[in-house]
């Protein structure tokens, strides 16, 4: 019972715009099969962790969305953090909080928006990094690449890793996000996993860690007082402003000594970074289109439709995705499905808030 999981909810989901918005981000909504992704990730978790035990951090704008959607889980274990300030001070706050509950804490940090195709292979790995960290060991979970990405770091575990084993490899070292040249001498290599972003950790040891590595954020994090106080709400407004800006990879892993990893063999994972990201989990007809919505197409290929209340028609075009909304319409290549976060920066300088 003194196992915890920490979903991280406070991004935005800007590469997922029109669709995704700062009140119905990426985290709240459907894309594959039922349920919302935050959805999905509780039900995933459940067999491990109830929901009593389960904790989510996200932004004033989802609380009450997240609430609405994760009933189960309690009002007060669903956080808004008053300022977005990366994954260091926010696993942190985590920390702070589920120690002073219970000393004895140990804590499994999932993204929210996360698919992973294959359950019961997944968590077979979370129960073995949750060993490890009740042994005060600072676990990380590697994903085994399928190519040579270069939007993704990487771990570096020793020579001969082996996927799948539930036995913790030491981690090498972390690798920032690569060039191709390198990123294709990783996939070769066969001991370079993705770092997916899942941590496992004692509340008091990633505390430690803190205080040694990040004194500043870790400071005011003491500082606070406990979840149940009046003042809580007010002092965190006040405090986590001032933290740094800064994720626990760069904070505390790439620092720490004796980090360890395992090594996750096919597990389904797929972090649905992108709309080209929907459009390979779906499955898609003999031209290789995929129509969530609907659609026809003539001498059209490998194209991804997504237009409620109509009826999309396509002719003589490849390769795009569609995306349509009451108030905005987006067509773009699906090579360049990662750029469509620079249209939400143009609409920030535009202070189109209405579309944002």
């Amino acid at each position: 019972m003194s196992r915890y999981a920490v979903i991280l909810a406070g991004g935005r989901g800007t590469r997922f715009w029109p669709r995704s918005r700062k009140r119905k981000a990426k985290q709240v909504l459907p894309f594959l099969g039922e349920g919302t992704l935050i959805q999905q990730t509780l039900a995933r978790l459940r067999p491990v962790f109830p929901p009593e035990n389960v904790w989510v951090l996200t932004n004033q704008h989802l609380r009450q969305e997240i609430i609405r959607q994760l009933p189960e889980v309690p009002k007060r274990q669903i956080l808004a953090e008053p300022a977005q300030r990366n994954t260091a001070p926010c696993i942190g706050l985590a920390a702070r909080l589920l120690r002073d509950q219970d000393p004895d804490a140990v804590m499994a940090v999932f993204p929210a928006d996360h698919v992973i195709g294959k359950p019961a292979r997944f968590l077979r790995l979370v129960r073995a990094a949750l060993r490890a960290a009740e042994k005060d060991r600072l676990v990380v979970l590697g994903i085994q690449p399928r190519w040579a990405e270069t939007g993704y770091g990487y771990i570096e575990f020793p020579e001969g890793a082996a996927p799948g084993s539930v036995n913790p490899l030491p981690v090498r070292q972390f690798r920032e996000k690569p060039d191709q040249a390198t990123a294709e001498r990783y996939l070769a290599a066969g001991h370079f996993f993705w770092n997916a972003g899942m941590f496992f950790w004692r509340a008091d040891v990633l505390l430690d860690a803190l205080r040694r590595h990040l004194p500043k954020t870790a400071t005011l994090l003491e500082g606070l007082p406990r979840l149940h106080s009046s003042r809580f709400k007010e002092a965190l407004g006040e405090t986590y402003p001032l933290t740094e800006n800064i994720s626990i990879d760069y904070a505390v892993l790439e620092k720490a000594a004796g980090v360890v990893g395992l090594a996750a063999d096919d597990i389904g994972w797929n972090d649905v970074g992108s709309w080209n990201a929907v459009y390979e989990l779906h499955e898609r007809d003999a031209d290789g289109n995929v129509a969530r919505t609907g659609a026809i197409f003539a001498q059209s290929s490998g194209n991804y439709v997504e237009a409620p209340g109509k009826l999309a028609a396509l002719i003589g075009v490849r390769d795009l995705v569609i995306v349509d909304t009451p108030d905005a319409l987006l067509v773009a290549d699906r090579s360049k499905a990662q750029q469509v976060s620079d249209l939400v920066k143009a609409l920030e300088r535009l202070k189109r808030d209405d579309l944002l």
